[in-house]
Order: structure tokens, then sequence, then C-alpha cells
């Protein structure tokens, strides 16, 4: 990877407020450069150029770190990995748990996981509704409608969890779906350096009985 690409990764994790060493910072760049030779193969993702994949995918998933508090995490439609890999990359005391349906995104994500020597993270290839477990953090990143997040992937959080949904723009229709049982905690505007587009971060939680 180039200095520029490097160079634009230093100034947003600054800009975003976060203190990363170098040695996640050289994960960040090593799994970018893997999304790269792979995309071209396996079509992982729609942004094609290396500096565009810095900002709408790396500097996006850092974006929600100060909001994604601690414990086990799962990124469900985890696709290229994202937020999870980027997540795990920085901050390898956390277990996180990539669950994908797509075979060829989960091979990617094996191969990341390897070259990476990530050891905090576990790839899982099944469908949402079927998968088994219990996590503090379940995240999704255009996953789904809010509502659909939250019917089919409640087995998957924990009593005290949050679901943690990146969003575009401020979803008020979703929110006013919500299924009952469950209460938004908090709508963060995320400003994500370098991006002029809006993104948001809907932190849910169970609603106290």
């Amino acid at each position: 990877m180039s200095e520029l690409l490097e160079t634009r990764l230093r100034t947003g994790i600054a800009q975003l407020g976060l203190t990363i060493n170098d040695e996640a910072v050289a994960g960040l760049l090593r799994y970018l450069t893997g999304l790269v030779k792979w995309n071209k193969a396996f079509n992982l993702t729609a942004v094609r150029e290396p500096e565009q994949m810095v900002v709408k995918h790396l500097l996006d998933s850092l974006s929600i770190l100060p909001f994604a508090g601690d414990g086990s995490l799962i990124d469900v439609g985890t696709g290229a990995g994202l937020p999870g890999v980027v997540i795990a990359i920085v901050q390898p005391q956390r277990a996180v748990t990539l669950l994908d349906s797509n075979g060829k995104k989960t091979r990617f994500l094996k191969q990341m996981a390897a070259e990476l020597e990530l050891a905090n993270v576990s790839v899982e290839q099944a469908r949402v509704e079927v998968f088994q477990g219990q996590f503090d953090r379940v995240t999704s990143r255009a996953f789904a409608s809010l509502a659909d997040m939250v019917n089919w992937c409640a087995h998957l959080l924990a009593p005290e969890g949050r679901f943690l949904a990146m969003k575009g723009q401020h979803p008020g229709t979703e929110i006013d779906q919500l299924p009952a049982g469950f209460r938004v905690e908090a709508v963060h505007g995320l400003n994500v350096p370098f991006l002029p587009e809006e993104r948001h971060l809907v932190c849910i939680s169970r609603a106290q009985v």
C-alpha cells in the first residue's frame, strides 16, 4: 500500500479522535491490500478504488468505535468484513464473530484472519436466522431495516446487549417501526473524515420490563 493511503488513514484516525497503534494501522493496510486483491475476482464490494476504500470502509467502520462498548461482538451480514474485521484488528482483546451466508465472502474472511493472525476472530457461514450464540454487541452495516435486524437477530443478543446498526441518513421511519420489546437508546451522527455523506449509528437495547 502506498504512503498516500497510509497518510490518509492516519489523518482520518486522528480526525476521529482515536488512538491506534502502529501494529494495528499496519494490519488495517494489509487487510486493505487483501480486499483490493480479492475484490477483482470475488466482487466483495462495489467500491473499487483503494483511496475510497480507506474512507468508505476503514474510516467508516472505525467511526463507531467510541460507541461500541466492550464484550463479544458479532457482525451479521458482514460481507467483506465491515465493520467486524476492522474492529477485530484494532481491538485484539475482543472476541469478534463474522457471520455471512455467502461462501466466497467467508473464504476471503478466513484467509484474511489467517494472514493477519487474528486469533480473536471466528468466521461463520450461515444464515443469521439459524445461527446460534449470545453476544454483547450485534453490529450490521446496511444489512437490513432496523425492524428486520431486530427480528432476525434478537436470539443473538445477550440480555444486556446492544444492537449497533450503521445507517446512512437518519432512519426515522425505521425507528418508528421497531418491534415491541426493543427501544432506541441513542442515534449518533457520525462524521467520517473525507466523506461528504450522512452516516448514523443506531444503538438499540431490549426495553425494560
